[in-house]
C-alpha cells in the first residue's frame, strides 16, 4: 500500500494546470454529477447500500449543495482525504455517517455505511455489526445509542484501535484512483 500512497502523493504534487486538465478531460462540462461519479466507479451490480454510500460521499463533496462537484470541490475533497488533519477527517467521516443530517450517528446509519464500504472494497474481514458494537461500547459515553460529533471525535482520538479501523475503512484512495485514472482506461478500449 505504500507505493499506492506515494503514487497519490505524487499526483497531489502535480501543478494545478495539470490537475485542471485531468479534471476537464474526465468531465468536459467542468462539473461531475452523481451519475458520472457512479459511472466512473463502475457501480453496475452494486448493492443498494453501496449506491447509497456513493450518494452520501457525493453529497459531502458537493460542499455548496448545487448537485455537482466542481473543480474547487474536487481538489478540496482530494486534499482533505489525502492531507487533511485528524479533526478535519473525523468531521468529514461524521458528516458522511450522519445520513439523516440530525447531528447524531445511530447504529443503523453506521452499519449501513460500513456494509456499503465492504461491498465497494470487497473486504469482508470483520462483520459490520461487530465494528458498530465495538465503536459504541468504547465511545458512546452516554449509552444513548447515538453519537454526537463531540463524542465521535473525542472517542476516536481516545481509542487508537478505533481510529485505525476508521482510517482503514474510510480509505478512499481506491475511489480517488478510479476517478483520476478510470476515464483513461475507458478511452483505451
Amino acid at each position: 500500500m505504500g507505493s499506492y500512497n506515494s503514487n497519490l502523493d505524487d499526483i497531489m504534487e502535480e501543478d494545478m494546470h495539470h490537475w485542471y486538465s485531468k479534471f476537464m478531460r474526465e468531465s468536459p462540462s467542468g462539473l461531475i454529477t452523481l451519475f458520472e461519479l457512479k459511472t466512473m466507479l463502475d457501480m453496475n451490480g452494486m448493492t443498494e447500500e453501496s449506491s447509497s454510500y456513493v450518494e452520501q460521499v457525493f453529497l459531502t463533496f458537493d460542499m455548496d449543495g448545487d448537485g455537482y462537484i466542481d473543480f474547487v470541490e474536487y481538489i478540496a475533497a482530494i486534499s482533505l482525504l489525502l492531507k487533511g488533519e485528524i479533526n478535519q477527517k473525523l468531521k468529514w467521516y461524521f458528516k458522511l455517517f450522519d445520513q439523516d443530517g440530525n447531528g447524531k450517528i445511530d447504529k443503523d446509519e453506521l452499519e449501513t455505511i460500513f456494509k456499503a464500504i465492504q461491498d465497494i472494497t470487497r473486504n469482508y474481514d470483520v462483520p459490520p455489526e461487530e465494528i458498530v458494537t465495538l465503536i459504541y461500547e468504547k465511545i458512546d459515553v452516554n449509552g444513548e445509542g447515538e453519537l454526537t460529533l463531540e463524542e465521535f471525535i473525542s472517542g476516536a482520538k481516545d481509542h487508537p484501535d478505533i481510529m485505525e479501523m476508521l482510517t482503514k475503512m474510510m480509505d478512499l484512495t481506491t475511489v480517488l484512483e478510479i476517478i483520476l485514472k478510470g476515464q483513461q482506461k475507458k478511452d483505451v478500449k
